[in-house]
């Protein structure tokens, strides 16, 4: 029998690949057909602790979807900003702000970055549970493969990191799984974004900065790698490092809620977005993520039941007073609805920092 044809969906064309010679940074690469078995998960454990540890960022190979799949994919993540008006898209939006939520639109020019330069940046944001919410006329034909792609990064790509970072701390391989279950309702998302060339004055006056360094405040984050060279991660020794696109890849990184469970043993790493390189400028960058939360019950506090963590003890100094920490969903709120809209206070070399929820949150100019 044959199979069901897909929808058409018009083809996005990337920009391609950066000529510069970046400082790009060295990241580890966790292949996911390994976790498979228990030796393949005991080997890319110890990939994997090492590297949220330090860097907090990893390569993933080996995911599932082949590069047409991928390709595809991002051909559906074009069709939010591409094809549909702007009434259209002021009906699938919400009040960010007083709903604590990104589901729906982020239209650009929402946050404010420096100097009075807003973002230029706009998204479109799904929840797991795909069809409890309408969506626009035009990606109402492809909504089964975007339920699909979301199951897949949920439970064929965060549950076997997961397991990965349980072991980490000498945890059962399903503790961090059942804190971040695909089948309870709960607020991750899958976000498709596009970022829009700047003008020059506003590139100098937010000195090429076009998404502040912050830390995600989730539990995984699933980024589906692209060609335009914009993401920069913080090293530990303080320096700005380029991430590298690798084609068909993954780059995962942990958000402050594995950090604080993790009593900080695993680093939630400031990450910025910049201007590309001279050879990119003038393209758009499409992107497609999946940010995976806790469910919303969830202490943020550190596992007692890990040895690592009894052993070592807290390695942060971001976790809330004891016995004041929020819960997954209070610091989900927390988080989205200030980020870009609230008032911060001014620190040195560029660092602004607020409180939330007792949470330090510190933001890079």
């Amino acid at each position: 029998m044959p199979g069901r044809a897909l929808p058409h969906v018009d083809e996005y064309t990337p920009a391609p690949p950066p000529t510069e010679d970046l400082d790009y940074a060295d990241l580890p690469i966790v292949d996911l057909s390994k976790a498979s078995t228990a030796n393949g998960r005991a080997e890319l454990a110890i990939i994997a602790r090492d590297a949220m540890r330090t860097r907090g960022f990893v390569y993933a190979i080996n995911h599932g979807y082949t590069p047409a799949q991928t390709k595809r994919v991002f051909d559906i993540a074009n069709i939010p900003f591409e094809e549909v008006d702007k009434e259209e898209k002021l009906l699938y939006s919400n009040d960010i702000k007083a709903t604590g939520s990104w589901e729906g639109y982020k239209p650009r020019s929402y946050w404010h970055i420096s100097n009075g330069v807003q973002d230029q940046n706009e998204h479109y944001n799904v929840n797991p549970d795909v069809y409890r919410k309408q969506h626009p006329q035009a990606l109402r034909p492809v909504l089964p493969e975007i339920d699909a792609f979301v199951k897949h990064c949920h439970v064929n790509i965060v549950h076997p990191m997961l397991r990965l970072l349980a072991r980490g701390l000498e945890l059962p391989e399903e503790y961090l799984v059942n804190l971040m279950r695909y089948e309870v309702p709960q607020e991750s998302y899958l976000r498709f974004i596009k970022y829009y060339p700047r003008s020059a004055e506003e590139e100098a006056k937010t000195n090429n900065v076009w998404l502040k360094g912050h830390t995600d405040f989730g539990g995984i984050t699933v980024l589906w790698s692209q060609p335009v060279a914009a993401l920069q991660i913080l090293s530990p020794e303080g320096k700005w490092l380029w991430v590298k696109h690798i084609e068909n890849a993954l780059v995962i990184n942990i958000g402050d809620a594995l950090e604080f469970v993790s009593g900080g043993f695993y680093k939630a790493t400031i990450h910025r977005v910049v201007q590309p390189p001279p050879s990119q400028r003038g393209y758009t960058r499409l992107g497609v993520y999946y940010f995976a939360m806790m469910e919303n019950d969830v202490l943020l506090k550190p596992l007692e039941e890990s040895g690592v963590i009894n052993r070592v003890g807290i390695q942060t100094d971001r976790l809330p007073e004891k016995g004041k920490e929020p819960t997954m969903e209070m610091h989900r709120r927390a988080r989205t609805s200030a980020f870009g809209k609230s008032e911060v206070a001014k620190g040195e070399a560029g660092v602004d920092t607020e409180v939330l929820n007792g949470v330090l949150v510190k933001h890079y100019n």
